[in-house]
């Protein structure tokens, strides 16, 4: 397909989604990499697709509160018993997060086993529809995504662990609605001082831009082949930021 035959009408919308995934993930992101707790975004994004099934399973529609609610309550929980975990077992935590993972991703697969359609619906909650998403999806993310930074720019440092930890949980439910589980934009800038959550959203943007465009004009997924953009362009930035080369300098 041509850059010319892309249908702009589907993916504008999707693009606005990623813009908003990458508003929360990265500010959030930049606090998980300080913690050492990189996995807990996937953790608690399958953990939200398992309430998503639950849900499904259960007979409620897919696109009703019903479903937004069970993913919320299950992310909650997540967030919740990695809070504990982490005061409990804090040496342990990057595993206990991993078994998390784990748990989440075989109950998903045990939740469709007996469903006809179980692929697809696998398949729909790791890498989303993101072309597909509606506007009125897109203005309810908004509010809610406003409302995260509001309180994580504005009170970060009293809302403390726990604080932390639910309002992680809440965008990353909002996230796996929009896009899935593994459209979570990479952080290539950790060892930044100096502007780094511009050039992190910058990244996100480009990959996101990028990804929505070569998966259009090549026919491919387009949740997969936006994470291998992704993973491209924020590897590259690491390897020749002047950070890294400074580093690479400094240890021969």
């Amino acid at each position: 397909m041509s850059l010319s035959a892309i249908d702009w009408t589907i993916l504008v919308p999707a693009f606005v989604a990623g813009l908003l995934v990458i508003a929360t993930h990265v500010p959030l992101g930049t606090q998980v990499l300080a913690r050492g707790i990189v996995f807990i975004d996937l953790a608690i994004a399958q953990i939200a697709g398992c309430g998503v099934l639950l849900a499904d399973q259960l007979g409620f529609e897919p696109e009703g509160i019903a479903v937004q609610i069970a993913a919320l309550v299950a992310a909650l929980g997540g967030a919740l018993l990695l809070t504990w975990t982490e005061r409990v077992w804090p040496d342990v935590q990057e595993a206990v997060i991993g078994v998390v993972f784990i748990l989440a991703a075989t109950g998903s697969v045990l939740l469709l086993a007996s469903n006809v359609h179980g692929s697809e619906h696998l398949r729909d909650l790791l890498v989303g529809q993101i072309l597909w998403v509606s506007a009125r999806s897109l203005v309810w993310a908004a509010l809610i995504y406003a409302g995260i930074l509001a309180l994580w720019f504005g009170a970060r440092e009293r809302i403390g662990r726990i604080g932390f930890y639910l309002l992680f949980a809440l965008a990353v439910t909002i996230s796996v609605q929009l896009v899935g589980v593994y459209l979570v934009p990479p952080l290539a800038t950790r060892r930044m001082h100096r502007g780094r959550l511009a050039a992190a959203w910058g990244l996100g943007v480009a990959g996101y831009a990028a990804g929505l465009v070569v998966s259009t004009a090549l026919d491919l997924p387009t949740g997969p082949t936006i994470v291998w953009v992704l993973v491209v362009l924020a590897s590259v930035w690491y390897a020749t930021s002047p950070s890294s080369q400074r580093q690479v300098e400094a240890a021969s």
